[in-house]
C-alpha cells in the first residue's frame, strides 16, 4: 500500500550578535513557525549552535512534515563551501574558525549549508522579498554590525575569498575604531551601535539606536546629526559599489532600518549631492522581509542546494 510522502522542510537559522532567528519553511519558502533566543555570543561556538538548535526544536516536534536541510546565515566572514567561520567580530569568542555545518549534521542528520548572514538576507530578499527577481542587487544590512553582499547576473557573487560586498568594512570613513580592530569603517557610522556610541559622545546620554531615532524624530538635533552621518555613509559605500561594479540597485535592511523615515532622506539627500558616475540613478529599496529576511534566505540557500543534487528513492 502506498502512503503519501511527508512534506519536506527547510530550517533557517539567522546567528546575529545579539538574537538567534529560526524559522521553518515548506517547499515554497512559506514560514510556517518561526521562533527567536538570545545568541550566547560570549560562550564559543558550541554554544551558539547549541541555543539555535535548541531553539528549532519545538518548531520540529509540533510541525508535520519531514526535515530536509538547514540553512545556517552568521555574521562574518565564513567558507561557505567548508561550512566554517572565517572572520568574526569582536561580538563573538570562539566563533572564527568554528565548524558550523559539521555541528549542525552531527545532531540532525540532515545536509546543511553556512552562508554570511548579509549573502543570506540577499537570497532571501531576491527570491521573496522586496527585489524579488532582481539580477543585479547591493544587499546591505544595518544592525550589531554594517554588512554587504552582492546580487550579479542573477546568482550571489562572494568572490575569491568569501568577502565580495562587505562594505561594511572598507575604510574611508573617518577614524574612529571599528569591532574589526580597523579603523574608519561604515561600520563606525551606521551600525546600531555605533549610533548610540556617536550620540553619547555628542551628549554623554547613553541611548540605543532606536531611543536615538526617537529622539531624532522628536527634534534632538544632536541625535539627527548622528543619522545624517549614518546616511550620508550609508549613500558613499552605494556610490562606490555602483562605481566599482555598476550596481544601482540596493537593498536595506536589519535592525536600524527600522528607523527608515528618518533614514533615507538623509541617504537620499546624499546620493543626489554625489550620484553615480555613471549617471543611472540609484534605486534605494527598504528590505520587505524584516526580521525573517536572513533564515528564509538561508533556507532559500539550502533549498537550491538540495534541488540541484540528484533525488534518491526508497523501497
Amino acid at each position: 500500500m502506498h502512503t503519501p510522502s511527508l512534506r519536506p522542510l527547510f530550517a533557517g537559522i539567522d546567528i546575529g550578535g545579539t538574537t538567534t532567528q529560526v524559522v521553518l519553511c515548506s517547499d515554497d519558502l512559506t514560514v510556517l513557525d518561526r521562533a527567536e533566543t538570545a545568541t550566547p555570543a560570549r560562550e564559543g561556538g558550541e554554544a551558539m549552535i547549541g541555543a539555535a538548535l535548541d531553539t528549532l526544536a519545538p518548531l520540529l516536534a509540533r510541525t508535520p512534515g519531514r526535515l530536509v536541510g538547514v540553512g545556517i546565515g552568521a555574521a562574518g566572514v565564513v567558507d561557505s563551501a567548508g561550512g566554517r567561520i572565517l572572520v568574526a567580530s569582536d561580538s563573538f569568542h570562539g566563533w572564527a574558525g568554528f565548524a558550523v555545518t559539521a555541528a549542525v549534521e552531527e545532531v540532525l542528520g540532515v545536509p546543511a549549508y553556512l552562508d554570511n548572514d548579509v549573502n543570506a538576507f540577499l537570497y532571501g530578499e531576491v527570491n521573496g522579498g522586496a527585489v524579488h527577481g532582481e539580477t543585479d542587487v547591493l544587499g546591505m544590512t544595518l544592525g550589531t554590525g554594517v554588512g554587504g553582499a552582492l546580487w550579479t547576473n542573477g546568482a550571489l557573487y562572494a568572490g575569491p575569498h568569501g568577502a565580495a560586498g562587505e562594505i561594511g568594512h572598507i575604510p574611508g570613513f573617518g577614524d574612529l575604531p571599528c569591532s574589526c580592530g580597523g579603523r574608519g569603517h561604515l561600520e563606525t557610522l551606521a551600525s546600531g551601535r555605533s549610533i548610540a556610541a556617536r550620540y553619547a559622545d555628542r551628549t554623554g546620554l547613553r541611548r540605543t539606536a532606536r531611543e536615538v531615532a526617537e529622539a531624532a524624530a522628536g527634534g534632538d538635533e544632536d541625535a539627527r546629526a548622528v543619522y545624517r552621518a549614518a546616511g550620508a555613509g550609508i549613500a558613499r559605500a552605494i556610490v562606490i559599489t555602483a562605481g566599482v561594479a555598476d550596481i544601482t540597485t540596493a537593498v536595506v535592511g536589519g535592525g536600524v532600518s527600522r528607523a527608515w523615515p528618518l533614514l533615507e532622506p538623509f541617504i537620499q539627500s546624499a546620493l543626489a549631492a554625489d550620484p553615480p558616475v555613471s549617471g543611472h540613478p540609484v534605486r534605494l529599496i527598504r528590505a520587505a522581509l524584516a526580521s525573517d529576511a536572513v533564515p528564509v534566505g538561508a533556507a532559500a540557500r539550502v533549498r537550491g542546494e538540495l534541488a540541484t543534487k540528484p533525488a534518491t528513492t526508497t523501497a
